[in-house]
């Protein structure tokens, strides 16, 4: 409703959503719950857990670290702040192992028409191409 506030007038919203302007004008003063004011200072401490890890810790680690600390806090509740917020952590890259067989040699060998070799190489058409 506040975002559409110059569009539209406030008792007319209200009507539409089936709330009451009273309804809406205290919740837009009230102050923020005791569980939002925890989840802000929670925040605090993910935030600086996150960028002293190089942000590379995500949920799990970040909250392994708060319990190390002695916070007793859920892994959901941290893992909904730090989505919340974009953290985000580093993701492990995928063990990449070598196209070759133990023992062999990186290079080809001179004769098998690599690149260097003047041999002749045979299409599929039986033509015969210089390298």
């Amino acid at each position: 409703m506040s975002a559409n506030r110059a569009l539209f007038p406030i008792a007319t919203m209200a009507r539409v959503l089936s709330v009451s302007e009273a309804g809406y004008y205290a919740w837009r003063n009230r102050l923020p719950s005791a569980h939002a004011l925890a989840d802000a200072a929670l925040l605090k401490r993910v935030r600086t857990i996150h960028a002293s890890s190089r942000e590379t810790y995500g949920a799990p680690r970040v909250h392994a670290a708060l319990r190390a600390d002695g916070g007793k806090h859920g892994r959901k509740r941290v893992a909904r702040l730090m989505r919340a917020a974009g953290l985000v952590g580093a993701r492990r890259r995928r063990a990449r192992g070598s196209h070759h067989k133990t023992g062999q040699s990186s290079t080809p060998s001179a004769g098998l028409g690599g690149p260097g070799s003047r041999q002749p190489r045979r299409t599929s058409f039986g033509l015969q191409i210089l390298r």
